[in-house]
């Protein structure tokens, strides 16, 4: 296993014994069947590992999510399980680890940005999961979990039910497919008194490209002023500076 593989190891802490399943576990279909199953493909492609570390991940989030809200209803627990596996949360969890740097694609589907379509990077992360639990059981895949995609949510997430839409997630992709900068969110103001305050946040991908909204939360108020960007930015495409 080459030295990059090893540092990602050590990022997702966790080392394989079989580094086989590790690296079926970054391998899209794409891949392998652009190399025909050749020999530098062990095991195949990751989209059966997908399924597995789907129904590892669910268990051990509902688990996590009992431990920490004793006293919440199945409703709530049910939004929150919902946001954490969701495509907008793993794929975050995702290039928080540099998932996306070693995955193995085709030539055409790292054209087209596959390392960072968030479709593509959740289910990798899914794989990894299933990989790391047929490696080192269960206890090694709760660990993974727990903290490297469950500790990570931050206060805000786990008091306000999370938004049924990842603007922020989806805006990136738009700027990352048309080759613009990443989009950045500047706290602009805040109204109204401290027990009921709005924030007024701005998405902003260059100086001609930006927008504003508010909300009661920062975290709102830039899924707002993303939402408005993404439909600008969506309805002028063929008409954006490259």
């Amino acid at each position: 296993m080459n030295a990059e593989l090893h540092s990602f190891q050590e990022a997702i802490g966790y080392n394989f014994r079989e580094p086989e399943l590790l690296l079926r576990a970054l391998t899209h279909r794409s891949h392998f069947h652009e190399h025909n199953a050749a020999s530098d493909v062990p095991g195949g492609h990751n989209e059966r590992l997908e399924f597995l570390g789907d129904a590892v991940l669910g268990l051990i989030a509902s688990e996590y999510l009992l431990e920490c809200f004793p006293a919440e209803s199945e409703g709530f627990l049910s939004k929150r399980k919902a946001y954490l596996v969701s495509a907008a949360h793993l794929s975050e969890a995702a290039r928080g680890l540099g998932l996306g740097e070693h995955l193995r694609l085709s030539k055409g589907e790292e054209m087209s940005g596959g390392r960072g379509k968030r479709a593509l990077l959740a289910n990798t992360l899914e794989a990894l999961i299933a990989a790391i639990h047929q490696d080192g059981g269960m206890e090694a895949a709760r660990r993974f979990v727990v903290d490297r995609i469950l500790k990570p949510l931050n206060s805000e997430q786990a008091e306000e039910p999370p938004t049924a839409h990842n603007f922020k997630g989806a805006l990136q992709e738009l700027a990352q497919s048309l080759k613009l900068p990443a989009p950045k969110y500047v706290l602009v103001g805040e109204q109204g008194p401290e027990h009921s305050k709005h924030f007024v946040v701005e998405a902003r991908i260059n100086p001609e490209l930006a927008a504003r909204a508010e909300g009661p939360s920062k975290k709102s108020a830039g899924q707002n002023a993303a939402q408005s960007l993404l439909q600008r930015l969506s309805q002028n495409r063929p008409q954006v500076r490259m």
